[in-house]
């Protein structure tokens, strides 16, 4: 079969496990001249993957950039179109959005292709693109999410103290990201390491199986500023988060107790708690991003540490894990954020699944918020 033509079921030999052609062909066989010199030697010892495989990605790639389309793209017209929606917060929410929306633009269909052909046929230039966009966007997704954690910690934990969070700030934030990000994406351009195809040949990024010390070094350092730095502001920020909250709702029981009534909320406690509803909703989108991120940093380290074993099929979960989790986010804010529910059902009322959003603001802010009752009020 040639690199560019049609694949072919008939030629794999099930003998070599996860392998396509039988012990004569390598990777290699696979790969079309123009990208021999990107693709490390360590990839030699492996088989063509199976055909079915590439089918099953590019079938699974193809539905999950659809639904990241359509997802992200109404998050980021409802965020746009919905006056209550647009506060210095949700600017963050809006680029959150905004980086998937990107990635399943550059990142899916390319892959489509190279599945169907079952190599990169885009040739090294958007090798290039291919591999910078992706981690672009990567970047810009978690250091956003910890923004967003840096910002509830600041309404939740420290109260009417905090400093109040602008519309300024928040662009102020959002910048800050983007250009951090383009530097990290940029450095393998320059020569600090490099982008390459995987092993699975439908996708690039960086060169992680590359036992050369400037490959390496970038490895590293990427994840711990891209991947470790983030993650760690995220669990200090919800820890102090958990606590608080613990400690608030511990303080209102006790307070109800002694009042001798079943509940206690003053317009103060409905907006903490309201706040910490929406603390859930963005601890939830974190910690997908966390399940979809972390067995690529694994099979990234076990490169480059050598501890482990890569083959071309593992390689090819970890692609789809972390494109999968663009089309999370708008599914956590369709069914969580009361707001967002509620310009969702004026749009889009056939998408609304379940009961119906609160009908103003004020009941969206305070949903789900115990109020005190008439008969629950102390006597005078």
């Amino acid at each position: 079969m040639s690199v560019m033509g049609h694949p072919s079921f008939g030629s794999w030999n099930p003998q070599s496990p996860g392998g396509f052609g039988g012990g004569n062909l390598t990777v290699m066989d696979k790969v079309p001249p123009d990208m021999v010199h990107l693709v490390d030697a360590y990839w030699y010892q492996f088989p063509p993957m199976n055909p079915l495989w590439h089918g099953i990605l590019g079938f699974t790639i193809g539905v999950l950039g659809v639904i990241s389309f359509i997802g992200n793209g109404m998050v980021l017209y409802i965020f746009a179109s919905t006056k209550s929606l647009k506060t210095p917060s949700n600017l963050l929410v809006v680029n959150l959005a905004f980086s998937d929306f990107c990635q399943s633009i550059t990142m899916c269909f390319p892959m489509v292709v190279n599945c169907y052909y079952e190599t990169w046929v885009w040739g090294p230039l958007f090798c290039d693109l291919y591999g910078m966009f992706g981690s672009e966007f990567g970047c810009v997704s978690i250091w956003t999410m910890a923004c967003i954690s840096m910002d509830r910690y600041n309404v939740i934990v420290k109260g009417l103290s905090a400093k109040p969070f602008t519309k300024k700030h928040a662009a102020l934030w959002i910048f800050c990201i983007w250009c951090m990000a383009s530097i990290w994406t940029i450095a393998p351009l320059l020569g600090w390491n490099r982008y390459v195809p995987e092993g699975n040949l439908s996708s690039c990024g960086t060169d992680f199986v590359n036992k050369e010390w400037i490959h390496k070094s970038y490895i590293l350092i990427y994840a711990t500023f891209v991947y470790f730095t983030p993650l760690s502001i995220i669990i200090y920020c919800y820890f102090f988060i958990v606590q608080a909250v613990a400690a608030h709702e511990k303080s209102m029981r006790e307070q109800a107790k002694k009042m001798n009534v079943a509940s206690l909320r003053s317009s103060e406690a409905q907006a903490t708690s309201a706040e910490c509803k929406l603390a859930k909703i963005a601890l939830m989108t974190i910690s997908l991003w966390f399940f979809a991120w972390t067995p690529y940093l694994i099979v990234n380290f076990s490169g480059v540490l050598g501890s482990a074993k890569i083959t071309p099929l593992s390689t090819i979960w970890c692609s789809l894990l972390a494109k999968a989790n663009t089309c999370c986010n708008p599914i956590v804010y369709g069914i969580s954020h009361p707001k967002y529910r509620q310009a969702l059902e004026k749009k889009f009322p056939s998408l609304v699944c379940g009961e119906s959003a609160p009908k103003d603001d004020a009941t969206s802010t305070a949903s789900g918020v115990s109020a005190v009752t008439e008969s629950e009020k102390p006597a005078a």
